[in-house]
């Protein structure tokens, strides 16, 4: 409530009669203040006559002014004139809403008008708001429009609207873009008229299919306005209203020549397909084939690899055996006096060392052997054993030399690779009985022959060495069982089966390969693959063995876990005259070390039960580093390579070994410490 009455103090009456009923009132002193402060939140105005003298300029100018929902209820309280009634107020003409009372006014009656009054002004609040509304409904309805406006005409897509008068009601801007028709243009007018009888020709069904009420798909040939050819598929989908009825169908039209294009490169490209099977079966066949013969090549290289396994733990086990016996046998040699005891002694040495022969050819087949590679002129080498293998293969073999110069050298254990040479040599002689062709030839390759058989390539190539024959060849079945140990075709007493498995392993071991190429009636070619050594590898003259004295007393410890060869490595170093102390693992001559004042050499196997004698030799080196040590050795997979193997001062001997070798290597490894 907004109060005006300047006189006395009405205007205090009229506020507090007010408040007292739940209104709040604010007074002003006349209509120019009354019109700074009247606004859209006004409810009503309350005027006393002596109000009225002044300022309806200024209220007239602040009613103006208003929303055109607002129009303020004025209640205008005057005295009545005697004999000529109440004058009428001079309130601004835009003021029709007002109620006059005539004073004086009880408060009920005050009250009652202004009752109606708010009332009325509550109505024009309602209006407002509803108005408000409306005018937010309508701004979104024009956005929501806008955007769909905007999002069908971004679609690469005909979209349109046509009602049961087959007329345009809508159309986005593809339209534009498709057949340069404004799509405003379009608006009221028929499929016909937009774009003539042939083109309604063709749509006229599906356009009558889909007011009845059935969706229908169409393609047709659209062309460009320049020409070009355009493939398009329309859809058109009927529209419902809310009770069901049809008003109109929409249509969708997308381009689809580019899957058209598609669709016919496919069928073409099926027909080249079906031309390329045909082409490609044969060889397919052939890789299948050739996928078969490596996955054969990989069984029986796992097969070869498990039996080698095998192999080399009975090797190990024999060679302590025969350490043990050999050992033996020449300490019983030295103390015998009878000859014909001597010849059974010298007999049982002999079967041992052909025992110890078997062992190895086992330890190189399950590369289990210790080499020592070294870089090897191999031209040179099969020169040396040109008069070797002439006598030994005899005069109805013919050795033929083929040499390819210049060759690398090869990075080999020379001594393995001389009898690897040798026993190839030899079943190529058995391969001919009646006499014939043996050719050797040497020749550089950059690669294996077959890469996918699981061996690492060597990055420096290989030395090639071929064998070949002209004999009888072998069988399929002989031929994929040649590497596998103890497989012989020769007679029961003339062969171990061991020869070609034991160059097997040493290839394998030597991180090269071999491959063998054979047919009945057509010889045997074998070729051993050997990595060729490295630039700037020199060969490492090995220094020749002085005679092998009596040892003056020094003392050796000597670490074994098998009980008999530990009882008989002791007995042969106190034989030749040196002071033994024994342990039987690592953590026994540890103990050993560390009580006694000083070791002049360390004898230890390297195969020992938890750390292995390599691990100890390390552990013993820290505390006395320049005291030699002596490997023994029946097989051990760290020991595979010498070189890589040993340490400065450290020697290896293979187990079994004869007493005089024994006796050179313990020299040797104390004539190292000088």
């Amino acid at each position: 409530m907004q109060v005006v009455a300047p006189w006395q103090r009405d205007s205090e009456s009229l506020v507090e009669v007010l408040t007292r009923n739940g209104y709040r009132a604010a007074r002003y002193p006349d209509q120019i203040a009354l019109a700074s402060h009247i606004g859209e939140q006004t409810g009503v105005v309350i005027l006393t006559e002596e109000a009225l003298e002044g300022g309806t300029d200024a209220l007239q100018r602040s009613l103006t002014g208003q929303p055109t929902w607002s129009d303020i209820p004025f209640v205008v309280l005057q005295s009545a004139r005697p004999g000529r009634g109440a004058r009428v107020s001079p309130l601004p003409h835009i003021v029709l809403n007002r109620i006059e009372l005539e004073r004086p006014v009880g408060s009920d009656s005050l009250l009652s008008a202004v009752a109606t009054a708010m009332r009325s002004r509550q109505k024009q609040f309602e209006i407002r708001d509803r108005m408000e509304d409306l005018a937010f409904s309508q701004k979104a309805l024009a956005d929501s429009e806008a955007e769909l406006r905007r999002i069908t005409d971004s679609l690469p897509v005909l979209i349109a609207l046509i009602d049961t008068g087959c007329r345009y009601r809508f159309a986005n801007r593809a339209y534009q873009a498709w057949f340069g028709i404004d799509p405003a243009d379009m608006l009221g007018k028929t499929i016909e008229q937009v774009f003539g009888p042939e083109r309604w020709e063709l749509q006229q069904q599906a356009v009558r299919q889909a007011l009845a009420g059935e969706p229908v798909r169409l393609e047709l040939a659209w062309p460009d306005p320049d020409g070009r050819r355009r493939e398009t598929e329309i859809r058109y989908i009927p529209r419902r209203v809310e009770d069901g009825r049809i008003d109109g169908v929409h249509l969708f039209a997308t381009d689809i020549t580019e899957r058209k294009d598609a669709l016919d490169a496919v069928r073409q490209a099926a027909t080249r397909l079906e031309r390329t099977v045909a082409e490609r079966t044969s060889a397919l066949r052939a890789e299948m084939q050739a996928r078969s013969e490596s996955e054969a090549a990989l069984r029986q290289a796992q097969k070869m690899e498990a039996v080698g396994q095998l192999t080399g733990g009975i090797a190990h086990d024999f060679n302590n055996m025969l350490t043990s016996i050999i050992g033996a046998l020449d300490i019983v040699s030295i103390r015998v006096t009878d000859e014909r005891t001597a010849k059974v002694v010298r007999a049982a040495t002999e079967a041992a060392g052909r025992a110890a022969a078997l062992t190895q050819r086992l330890l190189a087949f399950s590369r289990r052997q210790s080499l020592d590679p070294r870089p090897v002129d191999v031209n040179a080498l099969i020169q040396s054993m040109h008069m070797l293998l002439t006598q030994t293969l005899g005069e109805r073999i013919q050795v033929q030399v083929a040499l390819a110069t210049p060759l690398a050298r090869a990075l080999v254990d020379v001594n393995q690779l001389e009898s690897a040479l040798l026993n190839l040599c030899i079943n190529a002689r058995d391969a001919m009985p009646a006499g014939g062709h043996l050719r050797i030839a040497t020749r550089y390759a950059a690669a294996m022959p077959f890469p996918g058989d699981g061996a690492e390539a060597h990055a420096g190539g290989y030395v090639v060495v071929e064998v070949a024959d002209d004999g009888a060849g072998m069988e399929p079945a002989v031929k994929d069982r040649a590497f596998e140990p103890f497989f012989t075709t020769k007679p029961i007493g003339q062969g171990t089966g061991l020869g070609l498995s034991m160059i097997y392993g040493f290839m394998q071991q030597s991180k090269g390969f071999i491959d063998l190429q054979s047919a009945p009636g057509k010889g045997t070619t074998i070729s051993l693959y050997l990595p060729v050594a490295p630039a700037l590898a020199e060969g490492v003259a090995l220094p020749r063995d002085a005679q092998a004295p009596k040892g003056e007393g020094q003392l050796i410890l000597v670490v074994e876990d098998d009980d008999q060869v530990r009882l008989l490595v002791n007995f042969l170093l106190e034989e030749l005259g040196y002071a033994v102390v024994t342990a039987r693992d690592a953590n026994d001559a540890l103990s050993h070390v560390s009580a006694l004042s000083h070791i002049d050499l360390l004898v230890t196997d390297v195969g020992l039960p938890g750390m292995n004698g390599r691990q100890l030799a390390e552990l013993f080196r820290q505390d006395h580093p320049s005291v030699p040590v002596l490997f023994m050795t029946g097989y051990a997979e760290g020991a595979a390579l010498r070189s890589e193997f040993l340490g400065p001062n450290m020697r290896m001997i293979a187990k079994p070994f004869a007493l005089e070798a024994f006796s050179h290597a313990v020299t040797n490894a104390l004539a190292g410490t000088a």
